[in-house]
């Protein structure tokens, strides 16, 4: 975002395209949050967009004043940010790379109205397989890849610290440790360099009397990975968690914070990874995107790193966009 830019952005104001379970809760968390003065809600659905405004508006005295309302695409124009879940529901038994080609078609649809206006904020993609589509947006979009980032691993290094910190019993924000790669199926948990308050995790372990530790471990990175599938097995969707986390990131932007959160950018060379989207850390302020953390990672993490950015390539390789 240039600085001659800046008058033109309204840093109070954001929009959410998409009012289905993940849109709805994400624009319900940000009311709670305070971050904004104005929020828009668009969906293809103008009835559901609406009641969706009107039930969270009366949520509004109990917080700071704000106006949420039902949109359109010109309320693009001076939003500071743009966030879009719409796209089709994961089903039972679907993984999130199976949603590619329904969901594709739907953002070209999307993208094709930004475009047509004078958009000078954020995207934050949040719809699934968020890796894909955030390359897609990029490549659709033709804005600078900085303003273009997807939630990424945010919600899964959120569960894996929940899951630490949950069987240490400790508060699991002083649990430091990040999924990379995928938000997926082939996501991957950086635990060479996690750390409990800066004591190394196997030391923490065997501190709380757990020897055992790889095959804790293990056990810990399986339920975050299959956490996803647990929840849409039992309630359908998944909301409140990647609501929580699409606040986070917002905060990061209109905060201007440079924060580090494990957000799904473009990476050019990192690790020998050319042309596609996946998360690493990164700081994350009022631009987007700023500049990628080289956290340290034992030769199987970046071999496993490797892999899922080509299965992310072979995948996106297959579709028309």
């Amino acid at each position: 975002m240039k600085e001659e830019c800046l008058n033109c952005i309204n840093f109070r104001k954001a929009v959410i395209i998409g009012c289905g379970f993940v849109g709805s809760a994400s624009a319900f968390s940000l009311m709670e949050s305070g971050l904004f003065s104005e929020i828009a809600l668009i969906d293809q659905n103008k009835d559901k967009s609406e009641g969706e405004a009107l039930d969270i508006s009366h949520g509004v005295s109990f917080y700071k004043p704000m106006k949420i309302y039902s949109g359109n695409y010109d309320d693009i124009t001076d939003a500071s940010i743009v966030i879009i879940t719409a796209g089709a529901n994961q089903i039972p038994d679907e993984s999130r790379l199976e949603l590619a080609q329904k969901n594709i078609s739907i953002f070209k649809s999307i993208i094709s109205e930004i475009k047509l206006r004078d958009f000078k904020g954020i995207l934050l993609i949040v719809s699934n397989p968020v890796d894909i589509l955030t390359a897609v947006t990029i490549k659709l979009s033709g804005l600078p890849e900085n303003r273009v980032i997807g939630s990424g691993t945010v919600l899964d290094t959120a569960r894996l610290k929940y899951e630490i910190g949950n069987y240490l019993n400790v508060d699991s924000r002083s649990v430091h440790a990040f999924i990379i790669g995928e938000h997926g199926d082939s996501e991957i948990a950086v635990l060479s360099s996690a750390n409990v308050s800066g004591i190394k995790l196997s030391d923490f372990f065997e501190m709380k009397g757990f020897y055992n530790y790889k095959e804790i471990s293990e056990e810990i990175t399986k339920r975050v990975k299959n956490s996803a599938y647990e929840i849409i097995s039992k309630k359908k969707a998944t909301y409140y968690g990647i609501a929580s986390s699409v606040r986070r990131i917002c905060e990061a932007v209109v905060r201007n914070e440079k924060a580090i959160l494990p957000i799904s950018s473009m990476l050019h060379g990192e690790y020998g990874i050319e042309g596609i989207a996946l998360s690493l850390p990164a700081i994350i302020g009022k631009n987007g995107f700023e500049a990628r953390i080289p956290i340290k990672l034992d030769d199987e993490e970046t071999q496993n790193l490797i892999k899922s950015a080509k299965i992310l390539s072979n995948l996106i390789s297959n579709y028309e966009i």
